[in-house]
Parts: structure tokens; sequence; C-alpha cells
């Protein structure tokens, strides 16, 4: 019985046509295919893509120095040197991230008191030298201001999680 079984389904070709069927069936349906350079998928507020400083509305920074990122990095990727001010507060005089190291488990993100170091949105930042991923303070608060707006946002539709 399985003998005549298999000669039918070979001779009728009920694999190849229900292999067709499934293609017309798909051939109908809306792409799902995004032309990425100019079409970009949408990307979770809880995304960990390049590193960025934050500042107050103020304009200052708001890394107080406390050293958590960097205790809490398994990688290492972080090196703080702190100084006190004037007015007997703590600021960073160096922050820098190797990214060649980082590991984008976001520590250190979870780790700050203040919200000074975020792990933004930027997915898109490929270099072409291993100089260019030593990010120090300036580059983390220029990546900080460019995309302030969204990790204002993308923190904001986190806090209930937290």
């Amino acid at each position: 019985m399985a003998f005549i079984d298999r000669a039918a389904r070979s001779l009728l070709m009920t694999e190849l046509l229900s292999g067709l069927g499934l293609t017309l069936k798909a051939m109908f349906k809306p792409k799902v295919t995004l032309n990425y350079p100019y079409e970009k998928g949408p990307i979770s507020p809880r995304f960990r893509g390049e590193h960025a400083l934050r500042r107050y509305p103020n304009g200052e920074e708001r890394c107080i120095a406390c050293k958590l990122c960097e205790a809490i990095c398994p990688a290492q990727a972080i090196t703080i040197e702190a100084e006190p001010r004037e007015d007997g507060s703590r600021r960073t005089t160096r922050y820098d991230i190797d990214m060649t190291k980082c590991i984008y488990c976001g520590f250190c993100q979870e780790a700050c008191p203040v919200d000074a170091i975020v792990e933004g949105p930027n997915f898109e930042f490929s270099t072409e030298t291993r100089e260019e991923l030593y990010y120090n303070k300036q580059k983390l608060l220029e990546n900080g201001d460019r995309w302030e707006p969204q990790l204002a946002a993308n923190i904001a539709a986190d806090a209930p999680y937290r």
C-alpha cells in the first residue's frame, strides 16, 4: 500500500504543486523587504547602540564622576579621571570608552544614578581605523547633543519598567 501511495504522489507531483501553491500565495502578499540605506525599520527604546554622555537642560554635563560605570563594566572599556571643582562638586576631566572592547551589555547605563551615560539609537557608526573607536569625553558629549531628543524619549518610554 505504501508503494502505491508513493507512486501516486510522484506521478501526480503533489509536492511540486503544493510548493507552487505556496509560492503563489506569498507572491500577492505585501513585501517585507526594506530598502535599507533609504528605509529603516523600527528600533526598540531599549536598543543599545553608540554611547553618549548627556547634559542637563542648562547645558551642564550630567556625569558626577561616581565611577560606577567604570567599576561595573565587565570588559573594562571605560576609563574615568575626575577632580573636584571650585563649588565642591566632582566632574570628570577624562571619560574614555574603548568601543573595540565594549560588549554593549548596558551595565554602564543601568549603573548610572543620573542617566549620564546612555547607549543611544545609533547603530551606524562604522569606522576605517581602530583609533576612531576610542571615544573621549568630547566625542561622547557630541553624541549626546546630537541624539538628546531621541535619548530622552527612549528613557521616558523605558521609565515604567525600571
